[in-house]
This record gives structure tokens, sequence and C-alpha cells, in this order.
């Protein structure tokens, strides 16, 4: 298996001072999925936990819709310079009647570890039919609750503490706790090895649940919850206006900017309350709304 981190030697720099030494940093790898033989998407991945990984993809991309249309997942042989596998490349088996996947120009997997997005054709491509959607969970958790989830994360952050350099979600009941916490250097591969985990457990559809991200919510983050069922997603840091529009047309409780007790719910903010209260509403006029 792959290392998470490895060391550097780097320069630090403070007012005058220049010290040499050596330093944590976070690894960063390609990772092939082959289905069936074939090849299907090359993602940039922290390595660790690359089964989850490669089944959260596939269920998010609609390829698979739970652990059941996945005959098996294994590494390939895929040998570096060394002559060691570089456990870089697995090789999924869709069970009997599970079509493959149609790949080409128009439908491009590569992903890199800021965009998993980047290179698709056109958001037609992206925009896939859930079957678990979350528009009708009726789930409701309590500000404080939410307020506190930042500070779990961070704190159950291993190997955030020694670099500095992965992002983070977590998995959470609406009573507050962590079901599940996975690091990665980019943004869906942490959300997609957080539902690879679910696709393992046979726990989709993910209800009554919360999805932490330590970033932004964009769009295809709000696209991957929405297809693990989960009802409400919420992030440290702003949405997008397309993460927003989806989280709309699919039910999603989208919340932004948690930080504290202070919160932005862009969406859905019926289910962040107390009981079946809600929230106590303020409406603030400012003249023309800049959209």
């Amino acid at each position: 298996m792959g290392r998470v981190t490895t060391r550097a030697r780097i320069t630090r720099l403070q007012g005058t001072q220049r010290v040499v030494r050596p330093d944590t940093v976070v690894v960063e790898e390609p990772l092939e999925l082959r289905v069936d033989g074939t090849a299907l998407a090359v993602t940039m991945r922290t390595p660790g936990s690359d089964i989850e990984l490669a089944q959260g993809f596939l269920l998010t991309e609609g390829i698979v819709t739970g652990r059941d249309d996945i005959a098996a997942i294994r590494y390939c042989n895929s040998t570096g310079d060394d002559g060691r596998n570089t456990y870089n490349v697995l090789d999924i088996d869709l069970a009997p009647g599970v079509a493959l996947p149609v790949t080409g120009i128009e439908r491009n997997f590569y992903t890199t570890s800021s965009c998993g997005v980047c290179g698709k054709a056109s958001l037609d491509a992206i925009r896939q039919r859930s079957r678990h959607s979350p528009a009708h969970d009726p789930v409701v958790v309590d500000p404080e609750v939410l307020a506190v989830m930042p500070s779990a994360l961070r704190q159950a952050q291993d190997t955030f503490d020694r670099t500095g350099g992965l992002h983070a979600a977590g998995l959470f009941t609406v009573a507050g706790e962590l079901l599940a916490l996975r690091e990665d250097v980019g943004r869906h591969n942490a959300v997609d090895k957080i539902i690879g985990w679910a696709v393992e457990h046979r726990r989709l559809p993910l209800r009554h649940t919360v999805l932490l991200v330590s970033g932004r919510a964009s769009f295809e983050l709000t696209q991957k919850t929405v297809m693990a069922g989960i009802p409400i997603l919420a992030a440290v840091s702003a949405p997008s206006s397309l993460a927003i529009d989806l989280a709309h047309d699919a039910g999603l409780t989208l919340v932004g900017f948690l930080r504290g007790d202070t919160m932005n719910v862009y969406t859905r903010a019926e289910r962040v309350g107390t009981g079946n209260a809600g929230l106590d509403s303020v409406s603030i006029s400012t003249g023309a709304f800049d959209g």
C-alpha cells in the first residue's frame, strides 16, 4: 500500500533566519480505475481507502446502485521503477447483468484532486438521477449540533495535524455522532471514500445523516451527496451557485459558512431547527437582490 505522507527537505524562512530541515508532506499519486479490464478513470488521490474511493466513484457516477452490483475489486500488478507494485491501479469486476459504462471523448473520466468534473463534456453528462433522493427525508438537525461538527471533524484529522495539506469529509448522525471520516488531498475523493464506506457496509441510502466537508461546497460534492441519499450537506466555506441550484432541485439541505454558531442555510432551511419548530426567521430587505 502506498504511503499517506512523505518527507521533504525545506528551507524555512522566519525574518532573517533561514533553517534547513525536513518537513512532512501529504502524498498525491494517481489511481487508475479499470472496469472489467477497460480503463475508466484516473484520479489524483492520497493513497488509502482506495476500494472505498472506487466504490464511491462508481456509485456517484451512476455506474452501480449498490454493493451487489460489484463482483470484485483488486489491485493490479502495476510496477514502478523499483519493480514493486505501486498499488495505483484497481480492477473492478461488475456483477452479471450490470452494464459497462459508455466512455469516449464525450464523457471524459479524468479527474484531478481539485476538480472532479474538469473535462466533462457538459453539465448534462454529470447530472445523475439518484435512486436515493433526499427530497422526502423528514430529518431535522439542531443548529447547536451542527455548530460543533467542524471541531469534531478537525479533532479526528490525524494526518492533517502532521501535514496541513488534506481535505476531510465526515458523516454524522443528526445527534452529532461521527460515523465515518476520510481524508484526501482532493475534496471529491474524501467524499467518494465516505460514500464507498457506505456502499461496502450496505448502508445506502444514508438517510437521517449530515455530510460535512472541510472546504467549499461545489456542484460535484452536492451531486455526490444527492446520489447517496444524504439529506444535509454542510460546508465550512461557500457553496457555488450551481451547487445551490442542484440542492434546490434535489430537495437537499445545503449549509455553508458553518463556523461556530453562525451558518448560512441556502436550501430546505426547515431541516435546521429544534424538533419541528424550525428556525426563527428575520427577513432583511436590501433593495435590489444581486443574484
